[in-house]
This record gives C-alpha cells, sequence and structure tokens, in this order.
C-alpha cells in the first residue's frame, strides 16, 4: 500500500519550501499512502471538513508504521500519542477525489516525531494541504515519556528529510 521513493540519488531536488523552510512538492516526500474521501467526509459547504484531514493524517502515519514493522504497534510497550498538530489548507477537495498522504520526517528525537505531512490529489504535484503531526512515545501503563521504540526508530529513519538526516 505505501509506494517509496527510491533512495539512489534520493532528494536531488526537493522543490519549493514553506515559510516553515519544509519542502512542500510531492517529490521531496518519500513515501505516500493512498486514500479515497468517503461520501461522509464532505459538509455542508460540498468539501472535505477540517477536521476530517487530522483523521487522514493519523491514519496514513499509524497505518505506514503498521504495514513497515509488520505488527500491531498499538501492543508495543511504548505507544505514540499525538500532541501536536497543524494544518494549513490550500486547495478544497471534496468526495470522490481521491488522495495521497505523503509523509517525512522533519524531526526524530529520543521520545518524539514530528511529520510533515503533504496532503495531495492522486498523481497531482502541489499539495491541496500540508501539516505537522507529533508524537511523543510513552509507557503505555504508565504513560511516562519514554524513548521511541527501535522498531518505529527503524521504521521511520528513511523518511527523514534530508537536512534531518545530516544533521543540520
Amino acid at each position: 500500500m505505501v509506494e517509496e521513493r527510491s533512495q539512489e540519488g534520493a532528494w536531488p531536488d526537493a522543490g519549493p519550501v514553506t515559510d516553515d523552510g519544509l519542502p512542500s512538492q510531492r517529490s521531496a516526500f518519500p513515501v505516500t499512502w493512498p486514500l479515497p474521501t468517503r461520501w461522509a467526509d464532505n459538509d455542508h459547504y460540498g468539501h472535505v471538513n477540517n477536521v476530517t484531514y487530522y483523521s487522514y493524517f493519523d491514519t496514513a502515519v499509524n497505518g505506514y508504521l503498521m504495514e513497515i514493522t509488520g505488527g500491531d504497534i498499538r501492543e508495543l510497550e511504548a505507544v505514540g500519542l499525538v500532541v501536536e498538530t497543524a494544518c494549513r489548507f490550500l486547495a478544497p477537495v471534496s468526495f470522490p477525489d481521491h488522495l495521497e498522504v505523503a509523509l517525512a520526517v522533519s524531526r526524530l528525537g529520543r521520545s518524539s516525531i514530528s511529520y510533515r505531512i503533504g496532503l495531495f490529489r492522486a498523481g497531482e504535484e502541489e499539495p491541496v494541504a500540508l501539516a505537522r503531526f507529533v508524537h511523543v512515545y510513552v509507557d503505555r501503563a504508565t504513560r511516562s515519556t519514554t524513548a521511541v521504540p527501535e522498531v518505529i526508530r527503524r521504521a521511520v529513519t528513511p523518511l527523514l528529510l534530508p537536512k534531518v538526516a545530516a544533521g543540520r
């Protein structure tokens, strides 16, 4: 289900960047997750309601992690809780659009992962939305902050943006 970009010659041109310094074009994201819109996603105004976008992001991040790790991430000793989200809406989408959620990691810390997310209509290069999505890992039983599990760290390392991967 995940479309991975080739790492050979990766990131030759990240394309235009936004005011947060992060790339915005599809080619800058290492993987995409296909996601069709649903009839129920449209609101009274005829487009996908803004709150639904966050469901798309959560589905794509966790779906990617489950597919790449080959397991149920909810059963790990440490689980990722969403502690921060933000979204810039650039163009409306509506049912029956076919979307792709593009994933990258802008920061990989000891106990947290900051994702850069681009939402694209299938096959288009320009995003309809750009988002930030932050997981903080906590012990499943105590809810105390803990290290990102190694299996998750291995899964997201290929998603690191070039600037992050280079340690800048």
